[in-house]
Protein backbone atom coordinates (compact mmCIF):
# COMPACT_ATOMS: atom_id res chain seq x y z
CA UNK A 1 0.00 0.00 0.00
CA UNK A 2 1.48 3.51 -0.22
CA UNK A 3 1.49 6.33 1.71
CA UNK A 4 -0.76 8.81 -1.03
CA UNK A 5 -3.13 9.76 1.79
CA UNK A 6 -0.54 9.88 4.65
CA UNK A 7 -0.28 13.06 5.86
CA UNK A 8 3.24 14.47 7.12
CA UNK A 9 2.91 16.50 9.71
CA UNK A 10 7.03 17.82 9.78
CA UNK A 11 6.21 20.16 6.82
CA UNK A 12 3.77 22.22 8.44
CA UNK A 13 4.68 25.38 10.63
CA UNK A 14 2.87 25.10 13.33
CA UNK A 15 3.48 28.91 14.41
CA UNK A 16 2.71 30.09 10.82
CA UNK A 17 -0.45 28.10 10.88
CA UNK A 18 -1.14 30.10 14.25
CA UNK A 19 -0.96 33.59 12.92
CA UNK A 20 -3.63 32.43 10.01
CA UNK A 21 -6.11 32.01 13.16
CA UNK A 22 -7.57 33.99 15.90
CA UNK A 23 -9.00 33.62 19.67
CA UNK A 24 -12.24 35.56 18.36
CA UNK A 25 -13.04 34.77 14.92
CA UNK A 26 -15.96 36.83 15.28
CA UNK A 27 -14.40 40.36 15.42
CA UNK A 28 -13.23 39.25 12.11
CA UNK A 29 -14.10 42.08 8.91
CA UNK A 30 -13.91 38.69 6.93
CA UNK A 31 -15.00 34.97 7.15
CA UNK A 32 -12.23 32.89 9.06
CA UNK A 33 -13.57 29.08 7.61
CA UNK A 34 -14.38 27.92 4.57
CA UNK A 35 -17.42 26.96 5.71
CA UNK A 36 -18.20 30.70 7.62
CA UNK A 37 -20.99 33.17 6.38
CA UNK A 38 -19.77 35.59 3.75
CA UNK A 39 -19.38 38.74 5.34
CA UNK A 40 -19.33 42.13 2.61
CA UNK A 41 -18.37 45.03 3.59
CA UNK A 42 -21.61 47.35 2.83
CA UNK A 43 -21.35 50.52 0.66
CA UNK A 44 -22.00 53.52 2.80
CA UNK A 45 -23.09 55.33 0.18
CA UNK A 46 -26.12 52.94 -0.75
CA UNK A 47 -27.07 52.68 3.13
CA UNK A 48 -27.33 56.59 2.90
CA UNK A 49 -29.27 56.60 -0.22
CA UNK A 50 -32.02 53.87 1.28
CA UNK A 51 -32.20 56.15 4.80
CA UNK A 52 -32.42 59.58 2.82
CA UNK A 53 -35.00 58.05 -0.17
CA UNK A 54 -37.35 56.50 3.33
CA UNK A 55 -36.69 59.79 4.69
CA UNK A 56 -38.67 61.73 1.72
CA UNK A 57 -41.18 58.83 1.64
CA UNK A 58 -42.49 59.31 4.65
CA UNK A 59 -42.47 63.91 5.21
CA UNK A 60 -44.17 63.04 1.10
CA UNK A 61 -46.55 60.92 2.75
CA UNK A 62 -47.14 63.22 5.68
CA UNK A 63 -47.21 66.41 3.84
CA UNK A 64 -50.54 64.83 1.98
CA UNK A 65 -51.88 64.12 4.63
CA UNK A 66 -51.83 67.70 5.92
CA UNK A 67 -52.33 68.81 2.72
CA UNK A 68 -55.76 66.91 2.65
CA UNK A 69 -56.32 68.58 6.17
CA UNK A 70 -56.19 71.89 5.38
CA UNK A 71 -58.48 71.32 1.83
CA UNK A 72 -60.75 69.57 4.30
CA UNK A 73 -60.09 72.62 6.30
CA UNK A 74 -61.10 75.24 3.44
CA UNK A 75 -64.23 73.80 2.06
CA UNK A 76 -65.73 73.74 5.57
CA UNK A 77 -64.91 77.07 5.71
CA UNK A 78 -66.23 77.87 2.40
CA UNK A 79 -69.50 76.14 3.59
CA UNK A 80 -69.83 78.22 6.15
CA UNK A 81 -69.69 81.45 4.43
CA UNK A 82 -71.90 80.07 1.89
CA UNK A 83 -74.00 79.68 4.74
CA UNK A 84 -73.39 83.26 6.45
CA UNK A 85 -74.05 85.01 2.86
CA UNK A 86 -77.55 83.11 2.57
CA UNK A 87 -78.08 83.81 6.41
CA UNK A 88 -77.47 87.90 5.68
CA UNK A 89 -80.04 87.34 2.58
CA UNK A 90 -82.37 86.26 4.59
CA UNK A 91 -82.45 88.21 7.59
CA UNK A 92 -82.82 90.99 4.93
CA UNK A 93 -85.93 89.65 3.36
CA UNK A 94 -89.31 90.20 4.05
CA UNK A 95 -90.79 87.18 6.43
CA UNK A 96 -94.30 87.40 7.89
CA UNK A 97 -93.64 84.68 10.30
CA UNK A 98 -91.31 83.09 13.11
CA UNK A 99 -88.72 80.53 12.01
CA UNK A 100 -88.26 77.85 14.16
CA UNK A 101 -85.26 75.71 14.07
CA UNK A 102 -84.52 72.27 12.46
CA UNK A 103 -87.39 73.40 9.97
CA UNK A 104 -87.53 74.06 6.30
CA UNK A 105 -88.20 77.00 4.71
CA UNK A 106 -87.76 78.41 1.25
CA UNK A 107 -86.95 81.60 -0.39
CA UNK A 108 -87.60 83.80 -3.60
CA UNK A 109 -87.42 86.66 -5.10
CA UNK A 110 -90.04 89.02 -6.10
CA UNK A 111 -90.27 90.59 -9.43
CA UNK A 112 -88.95 93.62 -8.08
CA UNK A 113 -85.68 92.41 -6.94
CA UNK A 114 -86.80 91.74 -3.13
CA UNK A 115 -86.89 88.80 -0.84
CA UNK A 116 -89.02 86.92 0.88
CA UNK A 117 -89.34 83.61 2.89
CA UNK A 118 -92.12 81.61 2.87
CA UNK A 119 -93.32 77.98 4.12
CA UNK A 120 -94.58 77.19 0.65
CA UNK A 121 -92.49 75.03 -1.59
CA UNK A 122 -92.51 76.23 -5.41
CA UNK A 123 -94.21 72.97 -6.57
CA UNK A 124 -96.91 74.10 -4.23
CA UNK A 125 -97.42 77.56 -5.82
CA UNK A 126 -99.90 76.20 -8.45
CA UNK A 127 -100.02 78.01 -11.75
CA UNK A 128 -99.84 81.51 -10.72
CA UNK A 129 -96.85 82.07 -8.35
CA UNK A 130 -96.62 85.23 -6.15
CA UNK A 131 -92.64 85.01 -7.05
CA UNK A 132 -90.05 85.43 -9.65
CA UNK A 133 -87.56 83.48 -8.56
CA UNK A 134 -87.21 80.30 -6.31
CA UNK A 135 -83.50 81.26 -4.65
CA UNK A 136 -83.17 78.20 -2.42
CA UNK A 137 -84.81 75.83 0.34
CA UNK A 138 -83.16 76.42 3.32
CA UNK A 139 -82.93 74.70 7.09
CA UNK A 140 -83.03 76.76 9.99
CA UNK A 141 -80.13 75.74 12.36
CA UNK A 142 -79.12 75.80 16.27
CA UNK A 143 -77.05 78.75 15.61
CA UNK A 144 -79.28 80.96 13.71
CA UNK A 145 -77.54 80.59 10.31
CA UNK A 146 -79.24 78.79 7.46
CA UNK A 147 -78.32 75.55 5.60
CA UNK A 148 -78.98 75.25 1.92
CA UNK A 149 -81.27 72.44 1.65
CA UNK A 150 -81.57 72.77 -2.23
CA UNK A 151 -80.93 75.82 -4.69
CA UNK A 152 -83.30 76.99 -7.23
CA UNK A 153 -82.57 77.23 -10.88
Amino acid sequence: MKNRNKIDISNFDLEKMKEKTTDNPGLLPYAHQAGSAIIRPEDKGKITGRAVSAMHSQTDMQMSQIYQQMQLLADQAKLIQKRLEVSERIYEASIGFEPLINHHYFLYEKEDGSDFMSMIAPEEWGRKGSFATFIAEVNLLADHTWDIIRKGE
